[in-house]
């Protein structure tokens, strides 16, 4: 989830080109968008068109039978992984915030999936250990200082050739600047995004796709 300023990493009239030349947002998304932006305080944590579109992209290319997401918050990237999910496959997503689960479940009914979608509501890192699953697919979009603790947690659970998906890892430039004492975010970042390039347990990219995604492949 981002709640920093938004970045361009190409000029933006070359980045619009990008889009409008891409795969096209569904209605139910474009639904879901506008009611976050008039009801959520922080609408720009979502992952938006494009990079939703990267989502399902990624997730049809791989079929996976079992996702895990951490970070719900409207639900907007867990509808895109679905599109690629497995017919008899499930996301399990987790979200800390409990007044959310109610849109999202309108959200995750009104789409083909909701019967696929299981909710989780709590502390990710306590949630994780309980899911007696291995997965194929995994998205991390939660709190930047934890996220060096999921990977711990998700690597023994995750199927070989599985991926694991990491958002917001360039963190509006600030992983290349100098850092505040007290950016806990940033220095997080830093050290996750060096752990996945050091890791012999998977391969990494880092792309620079709206604020860094990284796209991590388990050997």
């Amino acid at each position: 989830m981002q709640k920093n300023k938004i970045m361009h990493f190409i000029p933006e009239k070359l980045d619009a080109y990008v889009v409008e030349h891409s795969e096209k947002e569904p209605e139910l998304l474009k639904q879901l968008t506008r009611e976050t932006y008039q009801k959520m305080l922080q609408p720009r944590m979502l992952s938006g068109a494009y990079q939703g579109r990267i989502l399902s992209m990624l997730s049809k290319l791989t079929n996976p039978k079992n996702i895990l997401e951490i970070g719900t918050y409207t639900g907007y990237s867990a509808l895109c992984l679905v599109e690629g999910m497995d017919k008899e496959g499930t996301l399990h997503t987790i979200d800390i915030n409990e007044e959310l689960e109610d849109f999202q479940r309108k959200y995750f009914d009104k789409s083909n999936h909701g019967h696929q979608i299981i909710q989780h509501i709590g502390d990710a890192t306590k949630i994780i250990p309980n899911l007696d699953l291995t997965f194929d697919l995994v998205f991390i979009d939660a709190d930047k200082p934890n996220y060096p603790a999921y990977f711990a947690l998700i690597i023994d659970k995750m199927n070989t050739g599985g991926i694991i998906i990491s958002d917001n890892v360039l963190w509006s430039g600030k992983v290349i600047e100098n850092i505040d004492d007290d950016d806990d975010s940033t220095k997080a970042l830093l050290t996750y995004n060096k752990l996945l390039v050091d890791d012999n347990r998977i391969e990494t990219v880092l792309l620079p796709i709206r604020d860094g995604l990284t796209i991590s492949r388990v050997l």
